[in-house]
């Protein structure tokens, strides 16, 4: 299955809904491949212009879904009607759906002490008969060459087929990019905000507020020291990059071939 994608700032943001996504990790699994799936939103398309190896990394990922908004919006205006937002909680969720029906092995990396727990007693009430083989709380999220070969083992003990990775973006896309080669899962995930969200220790914003891009905002109120710089600064980079980006491109290449928004 080609998803097709669309090169946004260099990133390369998979044209999807949840529909193929779903059908997509079904049959990576099915057939026992190997992959990532990077969920971005305009946090990971900013981390991804200073950081060539993070780029090369999300751009070699199975799929980058469009998380934010913004980049729906932006797949849409390019011409890719039946684009949606694939958020990273409402994915994690989806797929534990189809994991309990066809007996899949889910593994939870990240969270802070105790939110492992606290993920699997909720997911357990949600999807009773879902085969969660077991979690790793991960309160800090850069590790030691040891450490972090104890946590490849503790995944491959349990041969998962989907491991959801939860260390906040680029923490988690590097360790991703960095060892999937190295875990014996089908599918790796990084869901972000989704363990904090369904664990309750962070409040989810009403869908109408996400459908207007402003679900940045609300969380920018319920963490402001942790979440100023990513949204305050993050944001404002990215509209720079996206409106003079082009402009440059206009001025290289004249109006043939411009297309405002988008990388060639």
């Amino acid at each position: 299955m080609t998803v097709p994608f669309k090169n946004i700032l260099g990133v390369h943001i998979s044209a999807i809904n949840y529909h193929s996504c779903l059908r997509l990790i079904e049959s990576v699994i099915t057939l026992r491949k190997k992959g990532y799936i990077c969920v971005a939103a305009v946090h990971l398309v900013v981390e991804c212009q200073n950081n060539p190896k993070l780029l090369d990394g999300v751009n070699k990922a199975t799929l980058v879904t469009p998380d934010g908004m913004p980049l729906v919006w932006l797949l849409k205006l390019h011409g890719c009607k039946h684009v949606e937002r694939v958020y990273g909680p409402i994915l994690m969720l989806k797929l534990c759906s189809l994991a309990q029906s066809n007996n899949w092995k889910v593994f939870l990396l990240g969270g802070s002490l105790g939110q492992g727990a606290a993920m699997i007693s909720r997911l357990a009430l949600l999807f009773p008969k879902l085969r969660l083989v077991g979690s790793l709380d991960t309160p800090v999220k850069i590790f030691s060459k040891k450490k972090n070969g104890q946590i490849i083992n503790q995944i491959n003990k349990h041969k998962p087929h989907v491991v959801f990775v939860g260390l906040g973006c680029p923490h988690q896309e590097l360790w991703m990019i960095n060892n999937h080669n190295k875990i014996n899962a089908n599918t790796l995930i990084g869901v972000g905000a989704a363990f904090n969200l369904l664990a309750g220790v962070e409040k989810q914003a009403h869908p109408r507020v996400q459908r207007l891009g402003l679900e940045w905002l609300y969380r920018l109120c319920q963490n402001p020291r942790r979440l100023w710089y990513r949204y305050a600064i993050g944001n404002i980079h990215f509209m720079l990059a996206i409106l003079v980006k082009p402009l440059w491109q206009k001025l290289r290449h004249g109006l043939r071939d411009y297309s405002p928004f988008f990388d060639r």
